[in-house]
């Protein structure tokens, strides 16, 4: 897969920002058939830093009831990148 195809977009929330501050760490969004060694990869090939671990999530969202029925929530990939102290992520 090419990179573009496996980080989807960077999550930005409030404890996402805290621990991109805190510990140097960034989220991403990344399709859901991807490998913590492709989402490395990728994550170095688009940003040129060099990655120390990757930590995945697997994240369902919970069932919907509507006037005709039941509707399963999307599950969707979180990879959490630690990246190396003298690098730096510039996501805006």
């Amino acid at each position: 897969m090419h990179a573009t195809h496996i980080i989807r977009r960077p999550v930005v929330t409030e404890k996402a920002s805290y621990q991109t501050g805190e510990s140097n760490r960034y989220t991403f969004e990344v399709a859901g058939t991807a490998r913590k060694d492709q989402i490395k990869a990728a994550v170095q090939d688009l940003y040129k830093v060099r990655v120390l671990g990757v930590s995945t999530q697997n994240r369902k969202a919970r069932d919907r009831q509507y006037k005709y029925g039941m509707v399963a929530g999307a599950t969707t990939k979180r990879a959490i990148v630690k990246v190396h102290p003298e690098d730096k992520i510039e996501l805006f």
